[in-house]
């Protein structure tokens, strides 16, 4: 086992991203409500949205967006929290703990200086589950909404920040990576990163529209940094056979893979940050 199981995740597209993105993309009018869900919803079977306020039991995204919108929600950022890092989180303590076991959550905030009008601060933390054998599996996600505090989020960069923390922790680990000889991962790691490459190659929209070019680039580039994670800390070890050297490249993975979630969090919330500078 891979002593980064978090990072195993990192090749996958967040559901808090694809959620976030695609409803600031709606909040903008930028794109249909229709759209919004399925996109969001992307290869699952169904999301539903259950705790939002003025609706008594589970809503489906389409309505679940609305909803948001009328309590007066503006925007909507991610967290990518890890074991010892709550990346994006504001508390309170109990969201911050389930948020850190489903590894992401959302966060949905009012517009600045609207007030009480902007209705209170929402987190949604997505239960996923999942039937069927291995290459039939059918997955449904219930999106639990509660409170949060209305406080900065836990760590987030911003994305010039995140860009050059990615490219300088790069510069400083692949040497030393290539000097323990971790690149030749085993044949299921790189199964994986094929199949990671491939669904890249399909023309995957990278964010939702209404995102600046730079945090498009920003994500890109995250994710490339994931692909590298993902072949030098697989579970088969590559080429690092001794304790030591599997110890060694944890040490230099992790600040790695801290960059690259910091840099995930950084790209999908740039609209909010930038909603925050408009209005501020």
């Amino acid at each position: 086992m891979s002593p980064l199981p978090y990072a195993e995740a990192m090749l996958e597209e967040p559901r808090a991203g694809r959620l976030a993105a695609w409803g600031n993309a709606l909040l903008a009018g930028l794109v249909s409500p229709d759209d919004a869900a399925v996109r969001a919803v992307g290869d699952d079977a169904a999301h539903r949205v259950v705790g939002l306020p003025g609706e008594p039991g589970p809503v489906a995204l389409t309505l679940a967006f609305g909803r948001l919108r009328a309590l007066g929600v503006a925007g909507l950022r991610v967290a990518l929290p890890a074991p010892g890092h709550p990346l994006g989180l504001s508390g309170p303590p109990e969201f911050n703990t389930a948020a850190l076991e489903a590894g992401e959550a959302v966060l949905a905030g009012g517009a600045p200086g609207v007030g009480a009008q902007a209705g209170p601060a929402l987190g949604l933390i997505p239960e996923v589950d999942e039937a069927g054998a291995a290459g039939d599996v059918l997955t449904r996600v219930v999106w639990r909404c509660s409170a949060v505090r209305q406080a900065p989020p836990a760590d987030v960069p911003s994305l010039g920040e995140a860009e050059r923390e990615l490219n300088e922790v790069l510069r400083e680990t692949t040497e030393a990576l290539a000097m323990l000889d971790v690149a030749g991962a085993g044949p299921a790691t790189r199964a994986r990163l094929d199949a990671y490459r491939a669904r890249m190659e399909r023309g995957r929209q990278v964010l939702a529209p209404g995102y600046p070019p730079r945090a498009a680039r920003v994500l890109e580039l995250a994710r490339r940094v994931a692909g590298l994670v993902e072949l030098a800390g697989g579970g088969e070890h590559g080429g690092a056979v001794s304790a030591a050297e599997i110890a060694a490249r944890d040490r230099l993975l992790r600040p790695v893979e801290r960059a690259a979630r910091r840099a995930r969090v950084a790209a999908y919330n740039a609209y909010a940050e930038e909603l925050e500078r408009q209005r501020g």
